[in-house]
Parts: structure tokens; sequence; C-alpha cells
């Protein structure tokens, strides 16, 4: 660099790239690295490097898909600890959390390390839990590691390696022993994915034919690598930049640093070094390069790196290595090759991801788990609430370190179904005075306390905050107990199925069809006709019949039958409700009490018990906005019993809240008190382990397993079946029926009879223009009042009289025609003939 240099093609380490790019900034010259792929090696920070193979960042992505793609959650990262080393793991720890995904332990080695340092921290490794170790070094000792892998038993099934992309390079450009193969069966590792190509396949044939008879390093034949591939694309886009910058009329100068010069003198010979004027325009031209190379579309995007960034996944078997998929940053993991999905709309789905199989260390096709318990000696730590109520769901048996009771053998039992041991110990939690906060129990797992906590744990909200849960073991929401008394018969008891509203709209639209019938038959029906006395008697009469369906009337116009038909079918379900609803108040034995539910609970100002060390507390306080005050701790079933029966006026509670597990055990021997109302919470209980803990996984599966082969109901049956109190037969005071199930009904029926009193006006008005209008106009009585008196008069009438009487108008006015006629013909006649001394007459004589 102390010569005139328009360009810099190298270093081939990230950790001299880091030194040099800070030179390259100053003198304005592009430094373009086929090889230094450190992610930290930014455009932002290094304007003037630039990266022309893939950044490590994409790497990392890969990997962190491929442990997602499998369901694994922590990985080991080996690592050299240097600046490549540590700024690859950092990004492949980012890649990881984007996918909930986490980096358990780092294990560093020096880039100097021995073969026993190796040893020493493989050793370390074998003591932790997970099985998925990420390799990202130097080729230099990376061999070194799966050989004391392979000595210390970490080479067998249940383990998975991933290395990065330094073993494909290896096994690409060096022959390597069959010891060292032996080292790697089933590793999985990348390759910089380029694509096939006319261009590609010239250029491997030219450079065999040029390698053919030559050796390299330890007398082995040169392999090609897609770094080569990269290094010989470089050179050329290079060329092109420069000569694009040389077309656009740049001036390749150079100009000196005054702070340069001021640093003569020394083995560096800083003062000797220039600045290239041209640097920035060279870099614009290369950054806007777009070329096809043997690796394919070499085209920058707005953040410096090559665009499609890809990669190829392989399993090393045998003594070669086996294709299994690709990954892109533009699909994801997929056995097709990327280019073949970039005209498609992208999709990452979980479905659309691929791989094929893989065959695992130790020769074996079954996925590894992924993670064991740690080999150290070690129990898991468990912590257990120490109950001193309700002791059939956990107990601790008195002077010894066990534990009985339904929630211990759910665990015990879904624990032995796991195809691994699980080393535990349980630990008690609380005094054995007081009932232990299950929420503070799960939140010392969270501090490191515990390593998981099983027992009553109900799952809610901010409990899932802190902790995972299983599926849930039994299902135990909230409900309410309160003191209930049975409802004897009254003499009244049959208006009980109704409400009043009910009652009174049920009769008031029974008057209103009988009204609407009369109306329609009238002028029809002799039944519907009389004095006015009679008349209302017919109404109410046909009206409240239907009831039963016994009115005597029958219906002749069309009209009423359409109300009376609709009126009938109503009746039909307000009788058939009616009827079921008093027989289950007449034959089931009733329940009544004050309290109906937690609604009349939270409006009434009585106290409500609660269990000590429960999540009720807080619910009540923080969700339904119950004051503290009305709030009365119980511990034990007696203390329930007591306050219950006290009642608020001594003392004691209205209700307690709890939930439906204590409750239904509660109730086994009480027979005085009952659950009210509805349960207004949906939760379960479940076991707590730490975040993206894989136990809590496969304990889930295993619960489900006890669900489905009766397990779970028979070991429900041993701790939690008792015999039903002889109130577990009897029901609560039945809801009265209401309008509100009813109105759809009576919406019909008011329909129903507006619509035929509307086209019964329509034919009535009809009718009366038709016979009286002319008679009206003639007689000089046109005035409203006569009018509507007339009309009123009408519609009493009988429709067969109107009609009787309309004919005989009729043949009456044919009648007067006549006559008019005749006596018109005898004037004309008279008119016409001669008197009698007309001379006409005389001649005729």
């Amino acid at each position: 660099m102390e010569t005139d240099t328009v360009a810099i093609i190298g270093p081939q380490s990230s950790v001299t790239a880091h030194v040099i790019s800070f030179v390259a900034n100053e003198l304005q010259v592009p430094l373009l690295s086929y090889s230094s792929t450190d992610p930290t090696l930014s455009s932002l920070q290094f304007p003037y490097f630039i990266m022309t193979s893939r950044n490590d960042l994409y790497q990392m992505a890969a990997i962190a898909e491929i442990v997602d793609y499998y369901g694994w959650r922590e990985v080991i990262a080996i690592y050299g600890d240097d600046d490549y080393g540590r700024n690859g793991i950092a990004a492949l720890s980012d890649k990881l959390a984007e996918r909930r995904c986490k980096i358990s332990y780092k294990a560093p080695l020096t880039p100097t390390a021995t073969q026993q340092e190796i040893t020493d921290l493989l050793v370390e490794v074998a003591l932790t839990e997970s099985r998925i170790l990420v390799v990202h070094t130097f080729s230099s000792w990376g061999p070194v590691v799966f050989s004391v892998a392979q000595y210390l038993g970490m080479m067998g099934p249940g383990y998975v390696w991933i290395a990065t992309n330094w073993l494909s390079t290896l096994l690409e450009t060096d022959s390597l022993s069959s010891d060292t193969l032996d080292h790697i069966q089933g590793v999985l590792t990348l390759r910089m994915y380029t694509p096939d190509s006319e261009l590609k396949r010239k250029f491997i044939s030219r450079w065999s034919n040029l390698t053919r008879g030559t050796t390299g390093y330890g007398l082995n034949p040169i392999g090609l690598s897609t770094y080569g591939l990269y290094a010989y694309d470089t050179v050329w886009l290079l060329a092109r930049a420069i000569n694009a910058f040389l077309d656009q009329g740049g001036n390749i100068s150079f100009s000196t640093e005054s702070r340069l010069a001021q640093l003569s003198g020394g083995s560096l010979h800083l003062d000797a070094m220039s600045i290239f004027n041209g640097g920035k325009l060279l870099r614009e031209n290369i950054l806007q390069a777009n070329m096809t190379g043997v690796t394919g579309q070499l085209k920058f995007d707005p953040d410096g790196n090559l665009i499609n960034p890809a990669y190829e996944v392989i399993n090393v078997i045998g003594n070669g290595i086996r294709k299994i998929g690709y990954w892109s940053n533009y699909s994801g993991l997929s056995v097709v090759p990327p280019e073949t999905l970039y005209s498609k709309p992208p999709n990452r789905s979980s479905s659309s991801q691929n791989l094929y199989s893989v065959v695992w260390p130790g020769q074996t096709a079954q996925k590894p788990r992924g993670w064991v318990f740690p080999n150290n000696g070690r129990h898991l730590r468990i912590g257990v609430p120490n109950r001193v109520s309700y002791r059939e769901f956990v107990s601790q048996v008195p002077g010894t370190d066990m534990f009985t009771g339904y929630c211990i053998d759910v665990f015990t039992a879904a624990i032995n179904l796991l195809p691994y041991a699980v080393p535990y110990k349980l630990i008690p939690y609380g005094d054995g005075i007081n009932n232990p906060s299950s929420t503070e129990l799960v939140r010392l797992i969270t501090a490191g306390v515990y390593d998981a906590a099983i027992g009553d744990i109900a799952i809610i909200t901010n409990r899932t905050r802190m902790a995972d849960f299983t599926q849930p073991y039994i299902e135990s929401g909230l409900v309410v107990v309160a003191p209930v008394k049975k409802m004897n018969s009254s003499a009244w008891s049959f208006l009980k199925p109704f409400t009043r509203q009910m009652w009174g709209v049920t009769a008031l639209f029974f008057i209103i069809v009988g009204a609407v019938v009369w109306i329609l038959e009238h002028r029809l029906n002799d039944d519907f006709r009389g004095p006015p006395r009679r008349q209302l008697i017919t109404i109410l009469w046909f009206s409240f019949s239907t009831w039963f369906f016994a009115h005597r009337e029958n219906t002749i116009s069309t009209l009423g039958r359409f109300v009376l038909i609709i009126w009938l079918f109503v009746v039909l379900i307000i009788n058939s409700s009616y009827t079921a609803s008093l027989t289950s108040i007449l034959t089931v034995q009733q329940l009544t009490s004050p309290i109906k539910g937690i609604d009349s609970l939270i409006s009434s100002k009585d106290p409500i018990g609660y269990q000590q060390g429960s999540f009720t507390r807080d619910y009540l306080i923080n969700e339904l906005g119950i004051h503290k005050s009305r709030l009365i701790s119980l511990k034990m079933p007696e203390d329930y019993t007591k306050a219950l029966k006290d009642g608020p006026h001594k003392g004691g509670v209205a209700a307690v809240v709890d939930e439906r597990a204590y409750v239904e055990l509660f109730l086994s021997n009480q027979c005085e008190f009952s659950i009210v109302g509805q349960e207004f919470t949906k939760n379960g209980w479940g076991f707590a382990f730490p975040r993206d803990s894989p136990l809590a996984v496969d304990l889930s599966t295993a619960i489900l397993k006890l669900s489905e082969n009766g397990d779970l109901q028979r070991i429900h049956d041993k701790w939690l079946m008792r015999s039903a109190c002889s109130s577990q037969g009897t029901k609560f005071e039945v809801d009265r029926l209401d309008l509100r199930s009813f109105w759809g009904l009576y919406l019909i029926c008011g329909i129903a009879c507006l619509l035929a009193l509307f086209i019964y006006f329509l034919k009535m008005v009809r009718q009366f223009s038709r016979h009286y209008s002319s008679e009206l106009d003639s007689s000089g009585r046109s005035s409203t009042s006569a009018r509507l008196q007339t009309f009123l008069s009408f519609v009493d009438e009988k429709e067969l009289e109107v009609k009787s009487r309309s004919k005989r108008r009729q043949l009456e006015m044919a009648s007067n025609r006549n006559e008019s006629m005749d006596n018109y013909s005898s004037k004309r006649r008279h008119i016409e003939s001669p008197p009698d001394g007309s001379p006409q007459a005389s001649n005729d004589a």
C-alpha cells in the first residue's frame, strides 16, 4: 500500500480485514474480499470494504432455520475466540432468538488451541443438557474437534453436529484420510450455493486441466472450492468496474495526506501512502455492477451484500457428501434449487419447508431429541406446594421427603411414559402451616431456585408470562358456593313458569287476536254477530278457548283463517313450553339461594370467602373490581362450612369463590351448600417449567396419552371420587320463561294481524265505494262525517244484506229507466200523431 493503489483484493482472514479496512477507508481504496465474511464488516462502518461472497449473517440464518425445522430449541456453540468467531456466533444468537431458540452454552477456543484444551472444553460440553453443537471455526483445528469428540463418545446417537462452511471447503479442497472421514460421519455442513451453468462447467474443466499433476499442501491435489469461484469472479468484477471507471472519464490520480506526512520514519512507512482521488467513483462502479460469472449473477443490494444468498445443506456420509436440500433467503429450506423458486411468490410457511432425510451421527436415521438431562450428577429440583388443606391433591408424607396425592400420581405416571429417564427430587415449598402461593412458586422457577413446579397449579395469565406449562390434566375454573335451601311448592306454583311480563303480553295477544278475528268474521259469520254484549263475550270466549284448542266458532273468511292458523301455532309453542316448565317445577325438587351467581355477588355488599394462597383473591380484586375489604381468607374446608353457615350477619360470608376441583371435593359431604350460577372462568392445572423447556413439551404429550388410555380418569377416581350428597339430584329454581324467548313468535303473529286488517280495510273501502258512493252523491250527503257514519254502518252490516240491497237498488234503477223510456216513447208518438180535425184526418175519413 506504499505504492499507488487503486484497489485491493483480499485479505483472506476476517481478522486482518478489520485492520486493513480502516486504512482502506482513509485512503479511499476499495477493498474486495471473497473470503472475509464476518457479519460486522458492514458497509456503514467500512464503506470501502466490499464483500464479494456470501455474508456469514445468511449462513447463521440458515443454521437457525435448520434448528427450528427439526424442532430443537437450544444449541451449543463451539468457536474460535477471535473477531471472526465471536461475531459469527453473535449473529447466530440473533437469528436463533428470532425463532425463539437460543445458545445455551458458549464454548470458545483460542485460535492456537491444543488438543488437550479442546478435550477439556468438550468434556464440559458433554456435561450440559443440549446435544445440538454448532462448530464455527477455521479448518486448521476444526478436524481436531471431531477427532476428540469421537474419542469422548460424542459422535454417537443422540448428538447433532452442524459445521459452518469451513468443513465443506475442507472437503472440496483436500483429500481427507479415512480416519478423518470416520470422525465426521453424520455431520451437517453448509456450502455456498452457485447455480449450475455452462460458464461454470467450462471454468471447472479449465481448472482441472490446469492443476492436473499439481499438488498443494500435504502433496494432495489442489481442489477447487466455492471460494475459488468467487475469487475468479472478484477479479472480473473489479476489471469491469475499472473499465467503466475509465469510460466515464475517471482519472487515476493520488494526493498526499498531511497527517500521514507527519508520520515519516519508522518501519511502516506510513508517510509513503497516498489517497486515491477516484476511489469514490470506482467504489460506486463496483457496487453498481450487474454481471453473470461462474458463481451466477453478481449484483449488490442497498446494504452492499450480493443478492439471492443461498446455501447447500450437506450431510457427510461414508467417503463423500450427500446434498439433502437448499436454503435461500427468499424461500427458506427446500429440496429444489433456489433459482426455480425466484419466479414464484415467497412461501415461508412451515409446510413448504423441506429437507431430505439425514443420516445422523451413530448411523441412525431417527431424528435426535436434541437434549438430555445434564450428566453432572444433579437431579431436577421440582418444587411442590406443601398444602395444609385439600391434601387429596398433594401432601407430604410426615417425616419423609415423599409426596402423595392426585397431582403427584399424574406427574409420576407421565414421567414413566417418557422414553428417557428423568432424575428428579421433590422439594416442599411452604411452611406446612399455611397454604403456599402457587404464583410465588412459579416465580421461583424464573429465579433459578427450582427447575420445575408440580401440584395444584392453575394456568393463569400472569403465570404463563413467567414459565411454560404442560397440557392441563384437570379442568378447574372459578365457581361460587353458597348456602341453599329446598323450595316448597305453593298454591300459586302454576303461575311460576312465566314471568309477569310474559303473562301480560300473552293475555294481551289473546284479546288482540280475538278482536282481529271478530273484525274479519263480523260481516260474514253469524257466530260473530248479535247484541254488543254477546259479541264481547264471543271475543273473549273465542280467544281464550284457543289455549285449549276448544273454540267452537267456525271461521269463514280467508283472512280470519290465516290469522287463526298463525295464532294456533303460537299457542302450541307457548302451551308446550308452559307444560314442560310446570312439570319440572312440580316434579323435581328445587333449591333456592339468595345468591344467583357471580353477578349478584358483585352487586351485593356482603363478604366473600376465598381459599388461602389461591389466585382467587387477586382475580376478584383486579378483574372484577371487588374491594379487598369484602374478601375473607379461609384455610380449611371446616372454615368454609362455618363461614357459610354463619352468613354475612354473624361474621361469616355470603358465598365462597374457589376453583371447581376444590369445590367438588368440598361438596361431596356438604349437602347444605351448592354451586350457584355458571363457572365464570375457564382454566386448568398444569406443571410449570422454565421458558422453552423441552421437558414441558414431552410431558404434555405424555399427559395426552394418559387421557387417551384412561389412566388419567382412573387416577382421578382413586383420589377424588366421593359419594354424592342426596341433594346432588336436585336442581336450582328453574329460570322462569320470559318474553325474550318468545318475542319472535309474537312479532310474527302481530304482523299477520296487521296485514290481515290492512287487506280487509282495502276490501271494505272498495266495496263501499262501489255500493254507496253514487247514493251519497245523489242524496247530497257528501260531507266527511256523513260518509264516515255511512261507512261504519256499512261495515257493521252483514255482507249478504249489503249485496241483497245492492241488487234491489240495481233492479229499481233498471225499472225506473224502463218506465222513463216508455213515457218518452208514448210522448213522442203523441206528438207525431195529428189531431182529429186536421185535413189529413178528413181525407182519411
